[in-house]
């Protein structure tokens, strides 16, 4: 549709307004309101009726200046050669008109470039006298920018001398690597401080504290990338690349000659793919024209270069509307809050969730329904909330209540002390009865060979079990029906089921998926008390008492055997004919081997390992996975792993096959 001059004198008015309040909640507040490729459309909006309607610009248009005001509280000093801002290009359609261009101001030359990662830092000059490290200037407008020198001091990259007598100013990002992002957030959240949206934003926020120690303490990096000796630069981009390393200046590995725009555009595809892996944020390729002589004769514009480019990557985020929270019940019980979003195109995909982590991040990043918030994609990782708009509130956003009970299967919900994530207590919530099954059949607990993810889905989607105790009331003609089971494979499928009963009850335990009960501490309780009965009157201070087990494993115990559901499956799965008796506490006979700690390694030719560990069970022995310095002995059969070696680095003593029978009393 036509616009005619009024309507774009207004458009232009609002999108002035608009990107002036932006650029200063970005680069002043550092804290953004909208993700960077919605400012990006704003600014080529702008660009785009400026061009048709040239008699519209004014000076004070942000696309007549190149970037940031300076900030208060720093002395503002003049850079001798601007440094300009880039133009953008985000298609390789964008990319080739660039290239175009260049070929009609360079008729008939070859046109080398270099291609760079564009770190997503803090632009920076840095001046040299004497060999000596005398300041360093932030961007600022492109014409005078923030004096940071005693800031940039401590950055450990920083060379202080350099084998250069002649006056040098070298130029480029300062930015926070990931890994200190996470930390320097992990630290701001325990103090009960906002934080940084992103690492841009946090390499800013950074350089320009005033206490340098601080500054220090969040090991700020930087990457180099043009270099003045004197006033002039070298030949060519590369070899200001080569002249920094020379120098001691850090920059960046990965760029690239290309000896064409193919070369670039191998470049930037290889990077896209790969900008996951690197440990800063990089959020394009910088291309320019490699010869400095064809750079002078192409020159400048008012605010950026002819002979540069930036072809940036996907936009990773982006501004959408939180139109409601539901919550998911995992596997292990947990309460997952998860954003249902207005949908939002982020790196090439669509997304309308993302990942609330807990209730703790809802209430800490006040987040409410209706909010315009930041969501970020990083690769394969699941759509989080990065930030909440707060100042585009109208008001009629509302506060979300975090259920009090299990959204599946109504039953209670608690959270363990020390840990921030609710859970359901029912091992048999639909939400986690898949999970449950598969533990429950694993080898290591009742050992049902036969019941695996297959035959568990189908039970499942069939309806023929919709708790663990219903595994019980299986016949061979209910299992026949099911995919590749025929009359031979359900009958031994039962025969597996039938013959778990009995199992030692330590195993059941185990498999019942009690929180922070594995098979060490399943063992444990064996050995203390004489049946499950007897494990679901025990208070926390009988459990207490039993070595290895802690306050946080018996409250969890105990919080586990008060649930009315799951006294209902122990009530059913013993109404079912399984064992509840204890080997270990309930035999008569000797137990030699209390205390001891064994681990099992390779192929027993008497007995299988399972067999083998009811043995030492059985005789009050401990058996563990893994070989430690509280190991007594670890068993060897034929083939041994890796195990064997441990227990010899350790010092731990070794068994054969014939020393353990006789230790058990079998030889």
């Amino acid at each position: 549709m036509a616009v005619g001059k009024e309507q774009a004198r207004d458009r232009i008015q609002k999108l002035r307004r608009d990107i002036l309040y932006h650029e200063r909640k970005y680069y002043v507040d550092n804290d953004p309101q909208i993700a960077d490729a919605e400012f990006d459309r704003l600014m080529r909006e702008l660009e785009a009726l400026e061009a048709r309607f040239p008699d519209l610009v004014t000076p004070d248009s942000p696309t007549q200046r190149v970037g940031e005001k300076p900030s208060e509280g720093f002395d503002t000093v003049g850079h001798r050669t601007p440094m300009l801002s880039m133009d953008n290009c985000f298609s390789d359609d964008e990319f080739r008109e660039f290239e175009d261009r260049l070929r009609r101001l360079l008729p008939g030359r070859t046109i080398a470039y270099v291609a760079e990662l564009k770190i997503d830092g803090l632009g920076i000059a840095l001046h040299y006298r004497d060999g000596r490290y005398i300041q360093a200037v932030t961007r600022g407008d492109g014409s005078r920018g923030d004096d940071v020198t005693a800031n940039v001091k401590t950055l450990r990259s920083l060379p202080l001398r350099v084998e250069e007598r002649r006056p040098i100013e070298v130029r480029g990002e300062i930015f926070l690597p990931l890994a200190s992002f996470r930390a320097l957030n992990a630290r701001r959240e325990e103090e009960g401080e906002s934080l940084f949206a992103n690492a841009r934003n946090a390499a800013a926020g950074s350089i320009r504290l005033l206490d340098p120690r601080e500054v220090a303490a969040r090991r700020l990096s930087m990457f180099l990338y043009t270099v003045f000796i004197d006033g002039e630069e070298p030949a060519s981009q590369w070899e200001s690349l080569e002249t920094l390393r020379r120098l001691g200046f850090k920059t960046n590995p990965h760029a690239r000659r290309c000896r064409d725009g193919a070369a670039v555009l191998d470049f930037y595809r290889e990077w896209s793919a790969r900008r996951d892996a690197l440990d800063y944020d990089a959020d394009g390729v910088v291309v320019k024209v490699d010869e400095a002589a064809q750079r002078r004769a192409l020159g400048v514009t008012a605010k950026s270069p002819r002979w540069a480019i930036a072809y940036k990557f996907p936009a990773r985020q982006a501004t959408s509307r939180l139109e409601r929270i539901e919550i998911q019940v995992g596997r292990t019980g947990a309460l997952t809050p998860v954003a249902v979003l207005q949908p939002v195109k982020i790196s090439g995909t669509t997304v309308s969730r993302a990942t609330l982590h807990n209730k703790e991040e809802i209430r800490r990043k006040d987040v409410r329904v209706g909010d315009i918030v930041l969501v970020e994609r990083s690769g394969d990782v699941i759509p989080k909330i990065v930030a909440v708009m707060k100042e585009r509130r109208t008001g009629r956003e509302t506060r979300f209540a975090w259920p009090r009970r299990c959204p599946v299967c109504r039953a209670a919900t608690y959270k363990p002390e020390g840990e921030v994530v609710d859970r359901c207590a029912n091992p048999s919530c639909p939400a986690r009865l898949r999970e449950s099954l598969l533990h429950f059949a694993s080898r290591r607990a009742m050992d049902i060979q036969g019941l695996g993810e297959a035959v568990v889905d189908q039970l499942l989607a069939s309806g023929r079990v919709r708790s663990v105790p219903d595994l019980y009331g299986l016949r061979a003609e209910d299992l026949a029906g099911l995919e590749r089971m025929g009359p031979k494979s359900s009958q031994n499928l039962v025969v597996q089921i039938s013959g778990s009963k009995n199992r030692d009850a330590a195993r059941l335990v185990f498999a019942l998926g009690i929180r922070h009960v594995g098979e060490r501490t399943a063992q444990d309780l064996a050995a203390r008390f004489a049946t499950i009965d007897d494990l679901v009157r025990a208070s926390a201070e009988d459990l207490g008492a039993v070595e290895g087990i802690g306050d946080k494993v018996a409250a969890s115990i105990v919080f586990f055997f008060r649930q009315p559901e799951n006294r209902e499956l122990l009530r059913r799965l013993k109404e079912a004919g399984l064992n509840f008796a204890f080997t270990a506490a309930a035999g008569t006979g000797p137990r030699p081997l209390a205390g001891q700690v064994f681990v099992l390694t390779g192929t027993l030719a008497g007995m299988t390992r399972d067999e083998a560990r009811a043995l030492l069970v059985s005789l009050g022995g401990a058996v563990v996975s893994a070989v430690s310095k509280k190991t007594t002995a670890v068993v060897v059969g034929a083939d041994p792993g890796s195990k064997l070696a441990a227990a010899r680095k350790l010092g731990v003593r070794t068994l054969d096959e014939r020393e353990f029978l006789a230790l058990v009393g079998r030889g």
